[in-house]
């Protein structure tokens, strides 16, 4: 079975809901959206994972095999198991496209379709888009703590599993990495790809010095050494030393890289000694257990560096391993639905987001309204697909447009919103009938 494909890569209620959805002609149209709950470290989310999530919609059916496991579970009739070999996802998408800051509560993908189909890809489509824009809301922290230092995407290894570590790198790539050095990832999305050389490499000879010419004769357009397995300073002396015998042969030491110890402080010692030696247009990268804070107090020190590698905080969002993400029945049959329980109550209908900017463009306030609402502002949400099939939508679906929105979106942020710590709230306002639409939803389950 192919991983990214089979529609068993699912939860087990989502088939046993299906064949009863079936066995009562509950096959109506509906209405699910997803969105995330209030999270008290994230002020802001980045949309990401649509693109991924639309082509697993686009040729999600049962193989032959995944039916056989259906009827050897025991879970189901043969009817319905043969019902479900022409099963395809028909309905239409909705979403905010990829690369849009959004706030709590607010539908970053919607679905309309026969319930059952809406209803069945409820656990891939939130494994996919979830990943995603925890990721990139992961990585938007470190390009604003960054401010313009490159970044780059070292996470691939400590990621949760090859497919993390390739959508990890298109996430961060989205949100304003500068490369990745995940190769899958290059070839698969068209995202530069970036690379040193590992401590191993050093240890493998008997003289550092050795390693870092054997290393720039064969790789003279991309000779970028590793400078921390054994003494910082000496290292950075041996660079210089190889870059004097280089210069006749006209191979520029592109980068050190520094990997351990006090950042700030070997960067600016590196960076006196490379000056010194005539090595000025050498750059110096720094890695190692960095995030957004490390980053930003690398930033605040004023530590000469021309790059930030980061990896397993990034890759796996540490400080926040996932968001409260939600896929929420909000119409049936075309009655607003909404769920009420203790601490977890939901927008019912369907719903638009409208979005208004300030003076410079800063965001000013967003809208929830109903779908068919017409509220002042931008509408977010558009369409991406109709009848199971992608359509054109109104904005530019490629990673590198992803890329743009979420630069400009980063820029037009409220100052407290790009806070690591402590940001402000954002206005996110409902209107007045979407208010009156959930009162009377949540006034007639009290009394039903």
């Amino acid at each position: 079975m192919n991983l990214e494909r089979t529609p068993l890569l699912t939860d087990l209620y989502e088939l046993t809901m299906l064949q009863t959805y079936y066995e009562h002609g509950m096959t109506g149209e509906a209405v699910f959206e997803l969105f995330m709950r209030h999270s008290p470290q994230r002020g802001y989310f980045i949309a990401a994972g649509l693109e991924q999530a639309l082509e697993w919609l686009e040729q999600l059916q049962f193989k032959p095999d995944e039916l056989d496991w259906m009827r050897e579970s025991g879970f189901f009739s043969a009817d319905f198991v043969d019902r479900m070999a022409d099963f395809r996802f028909t309905g239409t998408v909705t979403a905010l496209p990829e690369g849009t800051a959004f706030f709590a509560e607010e539908p970053l993908v919607q679905v309309v379709a026969p319930l059952p189909e809406a209803q069945f890809i409820e656990s891939r489509l939130m494994n996919i888009i979830h990943y995603q824009t925890l990721i990139a809301s992961k990585a938007a922290r470190c390009i604003l703590a960054a401010r313009q230092t490159p970044v780059i995407d070292f996470g691939m290894r400590r990621a949760h599993g090859g497919e993390a570590g390739t959508w990890a790198a298109r996430a961060c790539y989205l949100a304003g990495f500068q490369a990745t050095a995940t190769c899958l990832a290059s070839a698969r999305y068209g995202i530069p790809a970036t690379g040193t050389m590992a401590h191993a490499f050093v240890l493998a000879h008997d003289c550092e010095a050795e390693a870092f010419e054997r290393f720039a004769l064969n790789h003279p357009d991309n000779t970028i050494l590793l400078i921390d397995t054994y003494d910082v300073r000496q290292a950075a002396q041996r660079v210089v030393d190889l870059g004097a015998r280089l210069a006749d042969r006209k191979i520029p030491v592109k980068a050190v890289r520094i990997d351990s110890g006090d950042l700030a402080a070997n960067a600016t010692m590196v960076r006196e000694i490379l000056d010194a030696g005539g090595l000025q247009d050498t750059r110096i990268l720094v890695s190692g257990g960095l995030d957004e804070y490390r980053i930003e107090a690398l930033i605040a020190a004023g530590a000469p560096i021309d790059g930030v590698g980061v990896g397993s905080s990034v890759d796996t969002s540490a400080d926040v391993a996932f968001l409260d993400s939600a896929y929420k029945l909000h119409q049936y049959g075309g009655s607003p639905r909404g769920k009420h329980s203790e601490g977890k109550t939901d927008l019912p209908g369907r719903k638009q987001i409208f979005r208004e900017y300030g003076d410079g463009g800063i965001l000013a306030g967003d809208t929830l309204g109903l779908f068919e609402e017409r509220g002042a502002g931008e509408a977010l949400l558009a369409t991406v697909m109709e009848q199971g099939k992608r359509i054109e939508p109104a904005f530019d679906p490629s990673l590198q447009a992803a890329r743009e929105r979420c630069n400009l979106t980063l820029q037009a942020l409220p100052q407290p919103l790009q806070r690591l710590k402590d940001p402000g709230a954002y206005p996110v306002r409902l209107t007045d009938d979407l208010q009156a639409l959930q009162k009377r939803l949540i006034e007639r389950h009290r009394t039903s």
